[in-house]
């Protein structure tokens, strides 16, 4: 499960009657938020078109969780992990697709495919097992997108076991999808968030950029938004967050945290010890930031220097001391 790690943050606003009244402009702004894919929702838009958004942003939400939700034991990615042949959606292709070309850019540092890697160390639908080499290594034995592939509308596996958990990368892509339904209906100014991740466009209710407090990465830290280290002015594109400090557990005085290396089959080791990327949409930055709590400190700055098209803001330890790498397109509040 992924946590709201991020909290957007605007001019003081008043709730009335399903719309978002501001008293430091005159725009009109509604509020949408609830519950899914096992985390939370929240939406604020202008009222541009003069009608109420919940029902669409309710089906949307309903036809991603019937296709992408692990949590939900009717969808097309469950059917599929359970070894059905059914016919896939858009929605599942789409991700699909993206989780591939990060998992092959990547090196496999991404990989979508990695759950019983998961299972074993505690931190998806099992309880921990005991560790042993044998362990990890039959689970990497079920590890690696190159073992499944979509042919023609079904989903083909090498090895009859091998399952898929979009965690990592659906709850971007659902704030991608929302978007897109927005700009059809002319939404000119919007901010969406699925389970922490973004994606933005236009102004907040006092008419300028998008507010998002990223929570400090320390331990102890687990109301989002009651400790800040810093907040990132947005307009445009999307944003994800990814950090150790929430989800991890102590063993014989090692701490152990939920970023899983899928090619070492361990909990990665990274001084890194939360990743914001934002990127042209909320899917890319979703998969990037978790692939960089794997890749390294080093590695990610590296990546992010070299792609014009994403930014990132690291905080990462040496030593003892906590440091904060900032690309150039990086704007703080």
């Amino acid at each position: 499960m992924k946590y709201w790690r991020i909290k957007f943050i605007n001019c003081a606003l008043l709730l009335l009657s399903g719309s978002i009244i501001t008293s430091c402009s005159k725009a009109e702004y509604r509020m949408i938020d609830g519950f899914t894919q096992g985390t939370t929702y929240h939406i604020a838009h202008s009222d541009d078109i003069g009608v109420a958004l919940d029902s669409l942003v309710e089906t949307i939400l309903r036809d991603v969780d019937f296709s992408l939700s692990v949590y939900n034991k009717e969808s097309l990615i469950t059917q599929i992990n359970n070894g059905e042949d059914i016919t896939i959606d858009t929605l599942f292709r789409n991700v699909f697709n993206r989780s591939y070309e990060i998992y092959k850019l990547s090196g496999g540092l991404f990989d979508v495919s990695a759950a019983p890697l998961f299972n074993i160390w505690g931190f998806g639908f099992k309880n921990k097992m005991t560790i042993t080499q044998e362990r990890v290594d039959s689970a990497l034995q079920l590890t690696g997108m190159d073992k499944i592939a979509i042919v023609n509308s079904n989903v083909i596996k090498t090895i009859p076991n091998v399952t898929l958990n979009f965690n990592a990368i659906a709850q971007g892509y659902t704030a991608d999808v929302i978007a897109s339904e927005f700009e059809k209906l002319g939404i000119k100014n919007y901010l969406i968030e699925v389970g922490g991740e973004i994606f933005c466009k236009g102004a907040n209710p006092k008419g300028k950029k998008w507010s998002v407090g990223i929570d400090r990465p320390v331990d102890g830290n687990m109301i989002q938004g009651e400790d800040l280290q810093d907040i990132l002015l947005l307009s445009g594109g999307g944003l994800a967050t990814s950090g150790n400090y929430r989800k991890f557990y102590e063993e014989d005085g090692q701490k152990y945290s939920h970023t899983i290396n899928p090619l070492t089959g361990y909990p990665a080791k990274e001084s890194i010890l939360s990743a914001t990327v934002t990127a042209p949409d909320a899917m890319t930055a979703d998969a990037y930031a978790t692939w960089f709590m794997v890749a390294g400190i080093e590695k990610a700055i590296k990546i992010i220097e070299s792609d014009p098209t994403i930014e990132g803001y690291l905080v990462y330890s040496q030593g003892e001391t906590i440091k904060v790498y900032k690309s150039s397109g990086i704007i703080i509040r």
